[in-house]
């Protein structure tokens, strides 16, 4: 069992999000996904964070959202530059966005509970991967933008982590250089 959680984390990569087709996960394997992922650390068992699955049709209407905000900022894009912007959530049968709900605590600091709903993106990507399927954590410039945050159903002080695409790899993907060892640890 170790060896294949070892060789799970091992082969994890991140392919392009136009490279995610049809099929995604099965309701029944979303569930798996999101409970896999709720059970990131936590200091003070506040579940700083919460999903939004974005499947079907459910992507256009975000997609629509994030096109007229798009539209309102940029009124001189052409058809083909404002068709990106719609299409964003579209290239995956299934979105998830991992949101942050982090807020002032006596005890834990809201930079812990951001990085709980990190923590919780990853697993996504990482449970998405152990049942088969790729997975893309991507953020952009509508993660930021109050508008769409406000259209999607977010909260005044909610923050979206990432949209984790998820679905079937269309053609394979070469393995991004790692950085070796000697570059990124130091000992004490």
């Amino acid at each position: 069992m170790m060896t294949d959680a070892l060789t799970l984390l091992r082969t994890r990569k991140s392919p392009k999000v136009f490279d995610l087709a049809a099929p995604g996960p099965s309701p029944t394997e979303l569930d798996q996904i999101l409970a896999i992922a709720s059970r990131v650390p936590d200091h003070g068992k506040l579940a700083p964070w919460r999903f939004i699955v974005f499947e079907g049709d459910g992507r256009a209407r975000a997609g629509e959202i994030i096109a007229g905000v798009f539209v309102n900022d940029n009124p001189e894009a052409d058809a083909d530059r404002v068709a990106i912007e719609r299409n964003r959530l579209m290239h995956a049968p299934l979105v998830v966005a991992v949101v942050s709900r982090a807020d002032a605590h006596a005890k834990v600091p809201e930079w812990e509970q951001t990085l709980s709903g990190g923590a919780a993106a990853t697993l996504v990507v990482l449970a998405a991967h152990a049942l088969g399927y790729a997975a893309t954590w991507l953020t952009q410039w509508y993660s930021y933008d109050p508008r769409v945050r406000a259209g999607l159903g977010l909260g005044e002080g909610e923050r979206i982590i990432g949209f984790v695409h998820v679905g079937t790899l269309a053609r394979p993907q070469e393995d991004r250089p790692r950085p070796p060892l000697a570059d990124i640890v130091t000992r004490f």
